[in-house]
């Protein structure tokens, strides 16, 4: 249909009204897990230990990063006074109101899901312990259900408010397309530190807590004698709850600005189409949504004993509603399938990824009963046998990806690829609350031994855990698959704003940009790995210290001393993550200025190259070594404390740093360092590379 820019208007208006919708119905699922009741005592302090560890952590951590914003703010801010980069979009005062804004939705929806999350826990466990699984797996899932609506709830309202507002004061929607991809820098930024420094937290006090307590000690996992355990528990909140809703808050809002960006130029039939391929993506980010609280209110329709089969059915229902809403969006407004073709695409390879991961990493398939098996001659053979299997999945992901791309292109071009991760990310509603839903079970079930609560309820915890996990497997490739599709979507829209039509791999500047790009993930990966020894190092060294100073804590007549982990935890997290996030933030902006637009592109294609095959392998060896450790403990090859399960605790500590902290971070440096350079972009512009004489 021919639209014009009062139709566009009333739209985002109708989008903004879905948003708020979303977060109201977040908000009563927040109230109906309050409501419920805890009953044993043991529970509630429990439960307190982790919500004040994880709020003080946040807490410490957004501090820290305010003065990161207040420093790029005035940075963007800055770069509009500068005469020659007066009227350039993207930079001033403009693109700096979208970058504090797009912090603070991103901040805001990590905060409510941690609170959500820490609320939820002890809940499934009293749910377990007096009604069973069905009311368990639904304040399980209620409480990952309130990060899955903040997250599209506040990612969508907060773009398409700035979209309108600028509309508006610029008088023009080509000039406010470019401003409000500072509201995506924003979302990066968060996610940057979210992630890195929850993953930091999480893994210093998962493998402490292992190491000394499980290895040396020889107590079962969340004992409560052991004095890392609530830092454990903790973590898992501040890394896949914070962290992973932000990462996804980062790729869905990504995906927006790069599908509207590219829809600038769009026509279709010979007529300019812009206006159409700038709202598409909103209607489809709104459907989304729809579609997510149709999924989620599918499973509380009813009790289910099957929590697998419950997660599943809410994932296909909310699919097939984008599915049937983009058929007719598309008829609608460009009278063509194409562009529903597209974001078919990327909704199939989303979800053909997640199976591919769960392939790699289920103990259901071969795979991680191989590694199991080589546990048997010892920890060398076990981390070989990791190490193969993840680089191996490397392949029929990088195919499917690719497979993707083509597909998105050849139905309607680039705009089609930036489309492919509209349609991957259009359902993150749902698949962040199935994500989210993990950790919740994870902590319930620690929360029931360290209460020594009867059997019944920890089989009923461990069920929803095991699930949990292959969730959590999913959700790591879907993080990967759409940071793939998001991150070469802005690749080109970066390169539509640098007036690029193409890139020589035969000047040198170029090549080193490659070079140097493709250099960058494996750097940052030392650099948060590295952070996660260090911090381990201390974790263990004050697990050793309480267990040798206090024997009353291993004989069960004293408490140990939880706080002093949590803090352990805390200041390194918030240490070691400012010198990874500094290069991530800088890196586009010293290659641009030395090596000009054409060096910054190729500079963004190696890293992406790079961190694809980064990511994916370190996440499915991470989640393989994971499930072969959980195999084991389940009485095959030798059963918990025979020397194929101490190999195995082995595999899963050096897999811990990669599933859950280097890993995860692939996705947002490719990501954050793409939007960076499409604000860079029309600066660069104005100014000649320090290079230039020798390399163009």
């Amino acid at each position: 249909m021919e639209m014009n820019q009062d139709q566009l208007i009333t739209f985002l208006i109708v989008v903004i009204i879905i948003s708020l919708a979303a977060l109201f119905y977040a908000w009563t699922l927040y109230q109906s897990v309050k409501s419920e009741e805890i009953e044993n005592d043991r529970l509630k302090e429990l439960s307190s230990f982790i919500y004040e560890g994880a709020m003080a952590f946040l807490k410490r951590e957004y501090k820290i990063i305010v003065l990161f914003i207040v420093a790029v703010a005035i940075i963007l801010a800055s770069l509009g006074v500068i005469p020659s980069l007066n009227g350039i979009d993207g930079v001033g005062i403009n693109g700096a109101i979208c970058f504090v804004v797009g912090t603070l939705c991103s901040g805001i929806a990590g905060f409510i899901g941690m609170k959500a999350a820490t609320a939820a826990n002890a809940r499934v466990t009293q749910g377990a312990n007096t009604k069973g699984m069905g009311k368990a797996l639904h304040i399980a899932f209620n409480g990952g259900s309130v990060l899955g609506l903040c997250v599209v709830g506040f990612g969508l309202l907060g773009l398409a408010s700035m979209f309108l507002l600028f509309i508006f004061v610029l008088k023009d929607i080509h000039a406010a397309i470019p401003v409000v991809a500072g509201y995506s820098l924003g979302c990066s930024f968060i996610a940057l530190f979210a992630r890195v420094g929850g993953g930091i937290y999480t893994k210093a006090a998962d493998v402490g807590a292992d190491l000394v307590g499980k290895v040396e000690a020889g107590i079962p996992e969340d004992d409560p004698r052991n004095p890392a355990v609530i830092a454990d528990n903790v973590g898992d909140n501040v890394g896949d709850i914070a962290g992973m809703g932000s990462d996804l808050c980062e790729s869905y809002v990504g995906a927006l600005v790069s599908a509207v960006s590219l829809g600038l130029v769009v026509s279709v039939g010979g007529k300019d189409a812009s206006l159409q391929a700038a709202i598409f993506p909103f209607i489809i980010a709104a459907l989304g949504i729809i579609a997510s609280i149709a999924g989620q209110s599918f499973i509380r329709v009813r009790s289910w004993n099957n929590p697998q089969r419950a997660l599943s059915v809410a994932t296909y229902v909310a699919t097939g509603f984008v599915l049937v809403g983009s058929f007719a969006a598309s008829s609608m407004i460009f009278h063509t399938l194409h562009p529903f073709l597209s974001v078919l695409s990327g909704l199939v390879v989303g979800v053909l990824i997640g199976k591919i991961a769960e392939y790699y990493t289920s103990d259901e398939h071969h795979h991680v009963k191989e590694i199991a098996d080589q546990s048997l001659t010892g920890h060398a053979t076990n981390i070989i046998s990791g190490f193969s299997i993840g680089m191996k999945s490397t392949m029929l992901t990088v195919l499917l990806l690719a497979a993707g791309i083509v597909f998105s292109y050849l139905f309607f071009g680039m705009y089609g690829i930036a489309l492919g991760a509209v349609g991957m990310l259009s359902t993150t509603g749902i698949t962040v609350s199935v994500d989210a839903y993990g950790p919740i079970a994870d902590n319930a079930g620690g929360i029931a031994e360290m209460a020594n609560l009867d059997e019944k309820v920890r089989a009923i915890t461990d069920r929803l855990d095991s699930v949990g996990n292959t969730t959590a497997a999913v959700g790591k490739g879907f993080c990967i698959g759409s940071a793939a599709f998001t991150a070469l979507a802005m690749i080109v829209a970066y390169a539509q704003a640098a007036g690029l039509d193409s890139i020589s791999l035969l000047e040198p500047g170029v090549i080193v940009g490659l070079m140097i790009g493709a250099m960058l993930p494996y750097f940052f990966t030392a650099l948060t790995i590295r952070s996660v020894g260090t911090a381990a190092n201390h974790m263990i060294d004050e697990v050793r210290r309480q267990f040798k100073e206090d024997p009353g804590i291993m004989a069960g007549t004293s408490k140990p001393d939880y706080a002093q982990c949590v803090d352990i935890s805390t200041r390194a997290a918030l240490r070691e993550m400012i010198i990874p996030g500094l290069i991530a933030v800088c890196s586009p902006v010293i290659i641009g200025l030395l090596l000009g637009t054409k060096g910054l592109g190729g500079m963004l294609l190696g890293a992406l190259l790079s961190a694809i095959m980064l990511a994916v392998f370190m996440a499915n060896a991470g989640g393989a070594w994971d499930n072969a450790k959980k195999y084991i403990e389940g009485g095959n090859c030798g059963g918990k404390g025979s020397e194929a399960h101490k190999a195995a605790v082995t595999g899963d500590t050096v897999g811990d740093p990669f599933k859950d902290t280097a890993g995860p971070a692939m996705d947002i440096l490719i990501k954050l360092m793409s939007v960076i350079s499409l604000i860079l972009a029309p600066v660069l512009l104005q100014l000649t590379p320090i290079l230039n004489f020798l390399f163009y």
